[in-house]
């Protein structure tokens, strides 16, 4: 689809403050529930992470993490409401997407939206300066699956020169779509492998993923790929993004749902 198959709409944009990891799922979790009441428009937000923290997908075991290193580095531990493998969320840009499934933009099967909402991440990417992005084929030849997820791209997912760039997962519940995603600014991109079980080769991660400042050759800050990503998606989805903030409402949920989901054993250690 292109920028003309999209009817106009105004979805919100939120720049988060920084925070732990618990509050960053719960809040997302919290607009995936505003959305679905009606109660505030589509949402575009932009957050990030501190301390560090590592994620697991929905179904990753526990046991892939070494929790005596994690405890040691002081980094937080998750787990999203989405699938996929483990990611380290430090010196990058997280995104979200929140919106009914009813919108065209994310209308359909999981793919289907992954790859129109990968043209705006691909638009905001280039007004970055990244070249060479690939965003719109399958894997081939996909080796086994190990605990990091950018150690090999799925289908559709972002890459520069080959090597992953962004990495995405995708749910939903109650007719609404939650996709968030990881774009690693800059910093080692093999950080994560002594905090998992399995040891990973730190020279087969580099060789597979990388960071905009590996690619671009120069630093770029949160609020420049910030403001270039939403660029891209308003671009290319056809969008007014309207600066705004969390609603009452959904700050106390989101409270709620750290307190009694994220920020708790019975959650992140339930596989």
């Amino acid at each position: 689809m292109t920028i003309r198959d999209y009817p106009p709409a105004t979805w919100r944009l939120l720049h988060s403050a920084p925070a732990d990891g618990a509050t960053n799922m719960a809040v997302d979790e919290a607009i995936m529930r505003a959305v679905t009441a009606g109660q505030v428009p589509p949402t575009l937000r932009f957050y990030a992470w501190e301390p560090a923290c590592l994620s697991l997908g929905r179904a990753q075991s526990v046991a892939d993490v070494n929790l005596q290193v994690l405890q040691a580095m002081g980094f937080d531990l998750v787990r999203r409401p989405t699938g996929g493998k483990a990611i380290l969320h430090v010196d990058e840009l997280t995104y979200s997407v929140i919106a009914p499934e009813e919108d065209p933009r994310v209308a359909g099967g999981v793919v289907e939206s992954y790859r129109r909402l990968s043209a705006g991440l691909v638009h905001g990417l280039e007004r970055l300066g990244v070249a060479g992005l690939v965003a719109d084929q399958r894997t081939e030849n996909r080796r086994p699956e190990g605990p990091v997820c950018f150690e090999v791209p799925s289908d559709y997912e972002i890459t520069a020169g080959g090597r992953k760039l962004a990495g995405s997962a995708q749910m939903r519940a109650r007719s609404v779509v939650l996709q968030h995603g990881a774009l690693p600014l800059y910093g080692d991109i093999a950080r994560i492998c002594p905090l998992l079980a399995a040891c990973p080769d730190p020279a087969r991660v580099r060789a597979r993923a990388t960071t905009v400042e590996e690619v671009l050759g120069r630093p770029v800050i949160w609020d420049e790929a910030a403001d270039a990503l939403a660029a891209g998606f308003a671009e290319m989805l056809n969008l007014q993004l309207e600066p705004g903030t969390l609603t009452e409402e959904e700050r106390a949920w989101a409270e709620t749902l750290r307190a009694d989901k994220h920020a708790t054993d019975e959650w992140t250690r339930r596989v």
